[in-house]
């Protein structure tokens, strides 16, 4: 059964930093594409940032400068660096795992909180 393990999250004044980590109980992680995604109360939740099994990685358009999404393979684990956290950051944080081998597989983690105040 994959487990995805993340950690990380906490509490934060506005203009600082937490790095979240996630990570998987499975061998196939190395062609996975890796996610985070976020959800603040009350609204959807939204992709944050992705990365490829090549490395190619995209983002929000609200976090790019601030966010950066690596991963290392050896580790099968994805980290989320964000800088110059803002109060908007605020919100649980999920981590994605999504590959296709004879079909689609989709995981999610259970989440963790990031609160920035001002």
């Amino acid at each position: 059964q994959l487990q995805l393990v993340e950690s990380g999250g906490g509490s934060v004044q506005a203009g600082g930093s937490l790095r979240l980590s996630c990570a998987a109980s499975i061998s196939t992680f190395r062609i996975a594409t890796m996610a985070w995604y976020r959800q603040a109360p009350g609204k959807q939740r939204e992709l944050v940032a992705s990365i490829t099994s090549f490395g190619k990685s995209t983002y929000a358009d609200s976090v790019k400068g601030r966010f950066t999404i690596s991963r290392d393979n050896a580790k099968n684990t994805v980290y989320l660096q964000m800088n110059s956290l803002k109060p908007e950051d605020t919100a649980v944080y999920y981590c994605n795992l999504q590959y296709r081998l004879v079909r689609q597989y989709d995981y999610w983690g259970q989440g963790t909180q990031v609160t920035v105040s001002s």
